[in-house]
């Protein structure tokens, strides 16, 4: 690939790259490109984090980009995930959440054997430099900024929390530089934490990021879109000038799991959530079920979408593009039944392989283990 095909690629269904500018002279300079993405280690996998994070890893990879996933336990305990037990959280972080996600990836098109693992406490274990360079992170930010970035926990600004979930942001932005990170990837709701990790680059001293010829870097950071959930929304109709807030707000989550499609849900178990979706007829500006589509069918290169409806209804339609679908629909020319009867099998193909990954016996196991965690933790 030549410099603006890869370019095209890393930008590709992305909502912000931070900042394009510097994306491009990386890739005219030739400086290698080193990725990451964290995620907390805690229930069930849904589509939000398996398909529309790896995704843009398959992407990457594409472009020639060295990719790493990063299992931040230490994040998860502080979060207190798993009902807060850090060897519990250990336990899952290899034999379910990499193995999904690695799984996730293949199915995406990517190669899950070029993929680096790395867990944070072997990170922070093996680099005698990681505490120090947290302390310079910490040095060159303040208490107000880092107590506005706890959102990036899934917590309100202002909410009481613990000492220890203080330390969290600078830790991500810690992570950023022991890895040698210089494209971090994330949800829109993690721009906080990496807009800092930005702002300190110049002032690292211990583990700063240089190119091969000794220049010193600053990181990137590209955002993907938030998948949201199939629920409806808490205000309806929804105000114009705080939809923006309520597609934040309807971000997709493993706490409303009857809003959100597991990565080892089967076809019938799809097909009856994505039913149950909230899905206006004509309803274009929010739409979970478009949204779905949007993000799940068309920006993965899975078109056209088919329709299947009987000549007494219209007969068949074929959407080759998002626009195609979304003037059909908001015309009130498809029917939410036949769209949502649609995506549910499309979603369930694209899942297909993963499902057939996870009838591994151990692999299994460990799900179902998961799975008894998740409801004691919920019980307490």
């Amino acid at each position: 690939m030549n410099v603006n095909e890869r370019f095209d690629l890393i930008k590709a269904n992305t909502q912000e790259v931070l900042t394009e500018s510097r994306l491009r002279e990386y890739l005219e300079k030739d400086i290698p490109l080193r990725h990451y993405i964290g995620f907390e280690i805690s229930g069930e996998i849904h589509l939000g984090t398996g398909i529309q994070c790896m995704a843009k890893v398959a992407d990457f990879q594409k472009a020639g980009v060295e990719c790493t996933l990063f299992l931040a336990d230490w994040h998860s305990w502080i979060n207190d995930k798993l009902g807060g037990d850090i060897e519990q959280i250990r336990s899952f972080a290899y034999g379910y959440f990499a193995e999904g996600l690695k799984s996730c990836l293949k199915a995406c098109g990517g190669d899950p054997d070029k993929l680096n693992v790395v867990l944070g406490s072997d990170l922070y274990q093996e680099n005698p430099k990681y505490w120090t360079t947290f302390i310079e992170v910490c040095k060159n930010t303040t208490l107000k900024r880092i107590m506005r970035s706890i959102t990036i926990l899934g917590r309100a600004e202002g909410d009481a929390v613990d000492f220890a979930k203080l330390v969290y942001p600078p830790m991500q932005v810690a992570d950023i530089y022991a890895l040698g990170v210089n494209l971090a990837q994330a949800g829109t709701d993690q721009r906080k934490a990496h807009v800092v990790a930005l702002d300190v680059a110049n002032k690292m001293k211990t583990m700063p990021l240089k190119s091969e010829s000794g220049e010193q870097l600053t990181p990137m950071a590209v955002h993907h879109h938030l998948l949201i959930g199939l629920g409806k929304p808490p205000m309806w109709p929804i105000d114009p000038d705080r939809l923006q807030e309520v597609w934040m707000a309807m971000k997709m989550s493993k706490s409303k799991p009857e809003t959100a499609v597991f990565i080892t849900d089967e076809p019938d178990v799809i097909a009856k959530k994505i039913k149950k979706a909230f899905c206006p007829e004509g309803e274009t500006d929010f739409n979970p079920v478009l949204n779905w589509a949007q993000h799940l069918i068309f920006a993965l290169g899975r078109g056209p979408l088919e329709i299947k409806r009987k000549e007494e209804w219209g007969g068949n339609l074929t959407f080759n593009t998002l626009e195609e679908l979304t003037t059909c629909f908001g015309e009130k020319q498809l029917h939410p039944m036949d769209l949502k009867t649609a995506l549910s099998q499309s979603i369930a193909d694209l899942l297909a392989p993963v499902r057939e990954h996870f009838k591994n016996p151990e692999l299994q196991k460990n799900l179902e283990t998961l799975r008894e965690v998740m409801k004691k933790v919920k019980l307490r």
